[in-house]
């Protein structure tokens, strides 16, 4: 059978700037699947783009594609791309843009997939009752309108697959689901039916192993982590897709890490729910079903995976603009380390009471002590096995005055609180603006995405 290799080379914005270019040069591959966007990032964007019309998108993607352009070009990579943010034809014109300049624009056609974004539609949606309920606590987003950012439809892997069929050899996305991006070159590739439903978990199953990058090929995984090899080096993974919806993980050759059976489990119960209904725009997945083994080093075998009809509705994620938090660090050092954190928090704690301050919450970590799995009995601490602690304390609240005036209380302690603070960590605490989640559902039918074509 006709065997496909789909590549991740970002998990997020932020990923290892060199994964891209190392999957592009390491070895076949036919796509490049690079995902960009987490929630709270679409905000970030919003905001960009409010203040430049011409931002709003992933730029690091640009600079990628500066690198890697020429070896797309000439073994003839398809790309898909979440990178377009909420501003996907900008980004399409600046990768254009780069084309020209590396002589490369009669080769290169984009596609740009938009019609995600409902932002500017809001209003129109709620007047004609569509209430964008919180799926988390069932209020109507009007109650919460006026302080809205961004507000994106996930899209699903439909106006990919039209991009790449339409001739577009890098498809730039706004919204679209993580897993849409790697299914969507699977269809393409082997003209799977929307609703060959067993196929479609497939693919969908495939492309939630990779959407994390490295993650699934030995980054970030617990089992006998010390025992992974050479991470500097890292091979990020490569799906080999089948026709009949089996797939294998594999990785680069040489390269770092470790494809295995124990990583890949990790990555696929990752922001999963229920197993039994992984519920995307394109179909609904059961995880149950899902076979996994070990079909040689480094290569994981996928097979079994069982589908459902898609539902009628499509996930929306909505930013809002919920008030002000500031987060300030003192460190303590030995003797008696933690104990004089707790006192310094006892003592902040109090001066702010005094002040008449109001905060909707004062959260207090102990880094070094009891950070990472809550707060322990102080008995159950051996004192002088900690050389110092970091003592970490925020506070939110609706409005700013409060918090601006705890920025201003946590440094005295330097002088006027417990002894041996070796570190004042940034300096004074700013206060920040919290951007909330709203996760809502809309009926698929008050969206339509819209595919465009841009030749360099």
């Amino acid at each position: 059978m006709k065997t496909v290799r789909i590549a991740a080379g970002q998990g997020f914005w932020g990923d290892w700037l060199e994964a891209p270019y190392r999957q592009v040069t390491g070895g076949p591959i036919d796509y490049l699947m690079m995902d960009y966007l987490a929630e709270v990032t679409m905000s970030i964007l919003q905001k960009q783009k409010t203040r430049d019309p011409a931002l709003g998108y992933a730029t690091d993607f640009v600079t990628q594609m500066e690198r890697i352009l020429p070896t797309v070009v000439e073994r003839g990579i398809k790309v898909t791309a979440s990178a377009g943010g909420v501003n996907p034809r900008a980004c399409a014109d600046a990768v254009a843009a780069v084309a020209r300049k590396l002589g490369l624009g009669s080769k290169v056609t984009i596609g740009v997939v938009t019609g995600d974004d409902l932002l500017s539609r809001l209003d129109g949606l709620i007047a004609r009752g569509h209430d964008l309920k919180n799926l988390d606590t069932g209020r109507p987003l009007r109650d919460v309108r006026d302080t809205v950012l961004s507000a994106n439809a996930y899209l699903g892997a439909a106006p990919v697959v039209d991009a790449l069929q339409r001739g577009a050899q890098i498809v730039i996305t706004g919204r679209v689901t993580d897993t849409g991006l790697t299914l969507a070159p699977m269809m393409h590739a082997f003209g799977w039916p929307a609703d060959a439903w067993d196929l479609i978990a497939a693919g969908t199953v495939a492309g939630h192993i990779i959407e994390c990058g490295a993650q699934s090929s030995g980054g970030n995984c617990l089992d006998r982590w010390e025992s992974i090899p050479d991470l500097a080096n890292v091979g990020y993974p490569i799906v080999e897709a089948l026709e009949d919806g089996s797939f294998d993980l594999v990785k680069h050759p040489g390269t770092g890490g470790r494809i295995d059976v124990a990583c890949v489990t990790e990555q696929l119960v990752y922001e999963m729910g229920d197993p039994r209904a992984y519920i995307t725009p394109d179909g609904v997945a059961d995880f149950t079903t899902i076979k996994l083994s070990q079909a040689g080093k480094n290569r994981v075998r996928v097979s079994g995976v069982r589908g459902k009809p898609a539902t009628d509705k499509l996930k929306v994620s909505i930013a809002y603009f919920y008030g002000y938090k500031a987060i300030g660090t003192l460190v303590y050092a030995w003797p008696d380390a933690l104990a004089k954190a707790h006192a310094a928090d006892r003592i902040l704690r109090l001066r702010l009471k005094n002040l008449g301050l109001e905060f909707e919450a004062i959260h207090t970590e102990f880094l070094g002590a009891t950070a990472t799995h809550g707060s322990l009995p102080l008995a159950d601490i051996d004192p002088d096995a900690i050389p110092e602690v970091q003592l970490r304390i925020g506070v939110r609240a609706r409005d700013k005055a409060p918090v601006d005036r705890f920025t201003r209380e946590i440094a005295p302690l330097i002088l006027n609180g417990p002894p041996s603070v070796t570190g004042f960590a940034g300096g004074r605490p700013k206060p920040e603006e919290i951007v909330a989640y709203w996760p809502a559902l809309i009926d698929k039918r008050m969206v339509e995405p819209a595919v465009e074509l841009v030749r360099a």
